[in-house]
């Protein structure tokens, strides 16, 4: 968390930058942009955090849980152009901002992995000598099964 955290922060920042110097936005348009953004990114990042592996090419969702998070981003985005959107003071995003958006998400998820690779690494040296306990032999599969998942 004190890698996963400031990065999340820093895509907060650039989400600001984005609309108040490349769209000019008044607060209804600012907060749209960033209800938007921080909604995208951490439902997305769950692919990301849910496996050691990389995720889509490596490690595949679950179709429920890939159209849930689909599901979520779409509903995300489409809900400041509703009536409903606008009860809550959101205002339609114009459209070369989800060419931004997407930007920020691609560039958001592949630093969570940079992070994810260095954590894991990091793990794995101190992990190297420490000896492993006994498993009974009823439970031996599951365990291997499972130990690609476990850090140590």
């Amino acid at each position: 968390m004190l890698f996963f955290g400031p990065v999340s922060s820093v895509f907060d920042f650039i989400t600001f930058g984005v609309m108040l110097w490349g769209f000019h936005a008044g607060p209804a348009l600012f907060r749209t942009g960033w209800f938007v953004e921080s909604l995208a990114t951490q439902t997305l990042v769950i692919f990301a955090i849910r496996t050691r592996r990389i995720p889509f090419f490596r490690s595949r969702p679950s179709v429920p849980l890939l159209l849930a998070a689909l599901a979520v981003v779409t509903a995300g985005a489409v809900l400041p152009a509703t009536p409903f959107g606008r009860m809550l003071g959101f205002r339609p995003l114009p459209g070369p901002f989800f060419l931004a958006l997407v930007l920020m998400v691609v560039a958001y998820l592949l630093l969570i992995e940079l992070g994810k690779y260095w954590f894991y690494r990091s793990g794995r040296s101190s992990a190297a000598g420490a000896a492993r306990p006994a498993v009974p032999a009823r439970r031996r599969r599951v365990h291997r099964r499972a130990a690609r998942f476990t850090t140590g």
